[in-house]
Parts: structure tokens; sequence; C-alpha cells
């Protein structure tokens, strides 16, 4: 098992006291044309800005294969496991969606990516389903403009 994933779980006061707070950063992951080749495989997106060197970097403004905006985005899990705390008591978690994610800058083959984390609201629905909001921006090393910006919404319940 992943250290990350070994932390001690917090209070749900702890927890809903992190609201308004940047709640950590990640590690850096790297986006490597291996990785961008095994994801455009899984969902089947072989265009060439991602998968062709050569090609991308004559006809595109890239000047190389730059990653899925959908691959960015599956890494936050990853990155939200190194950083968000676990939450005493609970039996599950499980996305709800976005209410906001825009795909600011292409993340070029051999960048490295994180996330930065702000939960921005954890509200109790029902006695044992608690929604979080996160506001997350992942940057991309040595650039000023982020990857992306979201709104992520998670469920988390409790036994």
């Amino acid at each position: 098992m992943n250290e990350v994933w070994k932390k001690p779980p917090v209070s749900l006061e702890i927890y809903r006291a992190m609201v308004g707070k940047e709640v950590g950063v990640s590690s850096w992951h790297l986006i490597d044309q291996s990785r961008i080749n095994v994801y455009a495989d899984v969902i089947e997106d072989h265009q060439f800005i991602h998968v062709d060197p050569e090609r991308a970097k004559k006809e595109t403004a890239f000047g190389n294969t730059v990653a899925h905006g959908f691959l960015t985005m599956s890494l936050l899990s990853i990155m939200s496991y190194e950083v968000m705390p676990a939450i005493q008591g609970t039996t599950m978690g499980v996305n709800y969606g976005f209410d906001r994610l825009r795909f600011l800058s292409p993340v070029r083959a051999g960048s490295r990516v994180r996330g930065r984390f702000v939960l921005t609201e954890a509200t109790l629905r029902k006695p044992k389903e608690l929604q979080s909001r996160t506001n997350v921006t992942v940057e991309i090393e040595g650039e000023q403009k982020p990857a992306l910006v979201a709104d992520w919404l998670g469920l988390i319940y409790f036994a």
C-alpha cells in the first residue's frame, strides 16, 4: 500500500475546520509520452496532437505532443490521496462531479504537474452523508498558467 494512504484520519470537526483553507499541495507527477500513449489506448483517442511527436512538432503551436485534458484531470485522484485527509468513521467516498472545470493550458509531454487543494465546502446533507467541495488547481512545473482549475464535488459516507 502506498504510504500516502496511511495517514491517520481526522475527525469530522477538524475536517470541517479546514473549509476556506489550502489543505495541501501534491507531489509532482510526470506526464511523459508513455503515459499519454497508454491513456490514448484506454480511451481510444489517438489524435496526432497526443500520440505523434513528429507531426505535433511540425503542425501545432504546442511544439510537442500534449496530454489529453481528461488525462490531467484523472490524476486528481492520486493527487487528492496525497493531500486530502480521510475522515474518521467513513465507509466510502465517491465522486459527485464538477461544478466547474476548465482546461487553461496544454500539458506538453515530459512535463510534471501537481495539484493544489483548497477545501471550500463540507456540508452534511444527511446525518451520514457529507458533501465536500474542493477547489483544485493543477500546476505545470515551470509555467505561470495552470493546466486546469476545477470545483470538485465529493460525497463522503459514514457508518
